[in-house]
């Protein structure tokens, strides 16, 4: 016969749904000058952590959300590009040295984390997409157009490439198109022209300079400096931070047990089109083309989603972190049956 139940076990999230919504104590203190956790509370809440849970936080950052899944009872495997960040880790390794581990890793890379490491198929992921303040803020790391700083914009500083180097050596066409593409920027051409013209006689070296290049070929509009959607590009562009987000994307359902979820915050239309349609296509029970009769089962159905509408920060938080504002957060759910 089976030993009895443990009355005080949490339920397990393979057989049946875990409770959301759960009231969370006090979260232990975290570095906030150094990054502020954006939507914690409703990061909290569609992820319900508890004993038992193991939690993926895929960009650690200052540490704020990870404080607040440990302090909930959840075990915590989190993972940083940046070396910096994983220095902002040592309180949490010293308050929960039984429940949380970080590796200094890219985020897609999270299969292979848990396959090395023998952890098994997580209750819940949290992807954060954003740039922590810290990297905005150190004029060092070359990410503001604020700062007079080397024109770097590396999240992992190992990486071979960086914004200078795709300035001083790629083709003009592939300047143009980058900018185009992931920064939204109408006058790219015209930029990736003044940049080569530049180049040709002075390489570029500092953020400075490059963003006085492209405000001499752009007009400045409203408040907004003319050079914000070149370094947004280029920053996308030197980290390939939407193709690790199409692969994390890719991973996360068969490394969740069922009913577990998979939280992802983004900050800039690219990637939150890439995570709706994502979520979108996978929790659709049928699919449709102009060319069947009727539409099919959808042989990639695999997630529910709790809302279909992103959740956006509360008046509080935007007053409090203003850089929240273009934050979104989209949930999904792993099917049982999938």
């Amino acid at each position: 016969m089976p030993p009895a139940p443990d009355p005080a076990a949490p339920p397990s999230p393979q057989t049946e749904r875990p409770n959301r919504g759960l009231t969370i104590p006090p979260t232990p203190a975290v570095p906030s000058d150094y990054h502020l956790p954006v939507m914690p509370d409703e990061v909290v809440a569609a992820l319900a952590p508890r004993p038992g849970m193991t939690i993926l936080d895929g960009t650690f950052g200052g540490g704020g959300h990870s404080a607040r899944l440990l302090n909930a009872g959840a075990s915590v495997i989190a993972i940083d590009r940046d070396k910096d960040a994983i220095t902002q880790a040592a309180p949490l390794q010293a308050a929960f040295p039984d429940r949380f581990r970080i590796f200094h890793a890219r985020f897609d890379q999270f299969p292979e984390i848990l396959q090395r490491e023998a952890i098994g198929p997580l209750h819940g992921i949290l992807l954060d997409i954003g740039v922590s303040s810290h990297q905005f803020d150190d004029a060092s790391r070359g990410f503001s157009i604020r700062f007079n700083g080397p024109l770097d914009m590396r999240m992992d500083q190992s990486d071979a490439i960086s914004a200078a180097s795709i300035v001083n050596s790629w083709p003009e066409s592939d300047i143009a198109d980058t900018l185009y593409r992931l920064g939204e920027e109408h006058a790219s051409r015209r930029i990736a022209a003044a940049i080569v013209r530049h180049r040709d006689s002075q390489p570029f070296s500092s953020t400075t300079e490059l963003a006085d290049v492209i405000a001499s070929v752009v007009p400045k509009k409203g408040a907004q400096h003319p050079a914000v959607k070149s370094f947004q590009a280029l920053r996308i562009a030197v980290n390939d931070e939407l193709g690790c987000l199409q692969r994390a994307l890719a991973a996360a359902p068969p490394n969740l047990l069922p009913y577990g979820r998979i939280a992802v915050i983004t900050f800039h239309s690219l990637e939150d089109r890439i995570v709706k349609l994502w979520m979108r296509h996978l929790s659709e029970t049928e699919t449709d083309r102009p060319e069947w009769p009727a539409p099919r089962p959808n042989p990639d159905l695999c997630l529910s989603l709790p809302t279909r509408r992103p959740i956006a920060p509360s008046p509080a938080e935007l007053a409090a972190n203003p850089r929240s504002r273009s934050a979104r957060l989209r949930v999904a759910e792993r099917l049982p049956s999938a």
